[in-house]
């Protein structure tokens, strides 16, 4: 059972999403705006949350952007608009999965569960790690850290750029398909697609900084960091 904020700025979304939630034995509470929302996580009470771009008092984008400052609690980003511009901005302040609508509730569901499986995984996976340092000239990864020092100065990358990057790392020179990079760093069961993983190298490179060049394009086959 999941334990579920959903802050949406339609009443019939909010109410579709939470019969359904309870159907499926979660527990759901819902938020009027985005204030209230961060206001809520602040509280620590929820394992997700489902948060809409265009809300009340605070935006999605914004919102988040708060939630990020003191929880790292998997979020889904719910919008009517589909642009890349849109989905770059929500990775940009740390969401996990961004649906378009219209979407049924089954396959919200079905985000939901690969999205706490990948955030369970990951934090099971951190637990398990022995302390391990790379470094790459100026570049210094702690990978039991998750931190990224880049001259010096700690990179600010995303949840999502952090799994990349350290997935990368530990598959130094090898050649990685899309469809690996996907399922090991997305989860077998991920409902997006090529052009997310597309985006979140994007943001990656430009973290990375003059570092960028480490990871290398494979036409047609996927990526490689060297």
């Amino acid at each position: 059972m999941y334990r579920i904020l959903v802050e949406d700025d339609e009443g019939g979304v909010g109410t579709l999403i939470a019969k359904y939630a309870k159907y499926e034995g979660h527990e759901i509470s819902e938020a009027v705006d985005g204030m209230q929302a961060v206001e809520m996580c602040r509280e620590g009470k929820y394992d997700i949350a489902i948060v809409d771009i265009m809300m009340p008092e605070l935006d999605g984008f914004s919102a988040c952007r708060e939630i990020r400052k003191f929880s790292d609690i998997p979020i889904i980003m719910l919008s009517a608009r589909g642009e890349e511009y849109d989905k770059i901005n929500g990775f940009e302040v740390g969401v996990d999965d961004y649906v378009v609508k219209p979407f049924s509730p089954k396959e919200l569901m079905l985000r939901i569960d690969a999205v706490m499986k990948r955030y369970s995984s990951g934090a099971k996976s951190e637990t398990e790690n022995t302390n391990e340092i790379v470094e790459l000239g100026g570049l210094v990864a702690d990978v039991t850290a998750r931190t990224v020092m880049i001259d010096g100065v700690r990179a600010d990358m995303t949840p999502k750029e952090y799994d990349l990057f350290f997935y990368f790392l530990k598959n130094r020179n090898i050649a990685l398909t899309r469809e690996k990079l996907i399922s090991e760093v997305w989860g077998y069961d991920y409902f997006g697609d090529d052009r997310t993983l597309d985006t979140h190298i994007k943001l990656l490179r430009r973290s990375l900084g003059k570092y960028a060049d480490h990871i290398v394009t494979l036409r047609g086959v996927g990526y490689r960091f060297e």
